[in-house]
């Protein structure tokens, strides 16, 4: 499984922390950057991990700024993303089982590494269950959709 994987200045430090460990797990990371703590804006690197996602090109996304927020709001303007930001695993789990989010946020000052390992590995660990959340994930879909046609009148 292909992973992006995308940050700003503030979460550079923790995003090497992620990178290393979806490697020793086996998945193949595409680290879109930044690659350095010289400051940036995070909305350049939620938007390349989302297009990233939703264009097929990674199955999942993780992304990284200071509280987590503003990069999952980046990630969002994307048709096709569902970026859920978590503090605590259990938030992780659920996102992917009932909302079939496919980009996990970080706050690099929210979370500390080992923390943001056990949020990581929770997201993972899930998978959507279909079911009765499927109509509501359908949902969501269909608010991009109209989104977009918004755009193009």
């Amino acid at each position: 499984m292909r992973i992006a994987v995308g940050c700003d200045h503030v979460g550079f430090l923790l995003k090497r922390a992620v990178v290393e460990h979806l490697e020793r797990r086996g998945y193949t990371v595409v680290d879109l950057g930044t690659n350095s703590a010289a400051r940036t804006d995070y909305p350049v690197y939620g938007k390349a991990v989302a297009e990233a996602v939703a264009s097929g090109a990674c199955s999942l996304g993780v992304v990284l700024c200071g509280t987590g927020v503003g990069i999952s709001i980046a990630a969002n303007k994307v048709p096709g993303v569902r970026a859920v930001v978590c503090s605590e695993p259990y938030s992780a789990l659920l996102s992917r089982r009932h909302n079939d989010t496919n980009v996990l946020a970080l706050g690099a000052r929210v979370v500390g590494e080992n923390l943001a390992l056990m949020i990581l590995d929770a997201f993972l660990e899930g998978e959507f269950e279909g079911g009765r959340h499927r109509a509501r994930v359908d949902m969501l879909a269909a608010l991009d959709r109209a989104r977009e046609a918004d755009r193009e009148d």
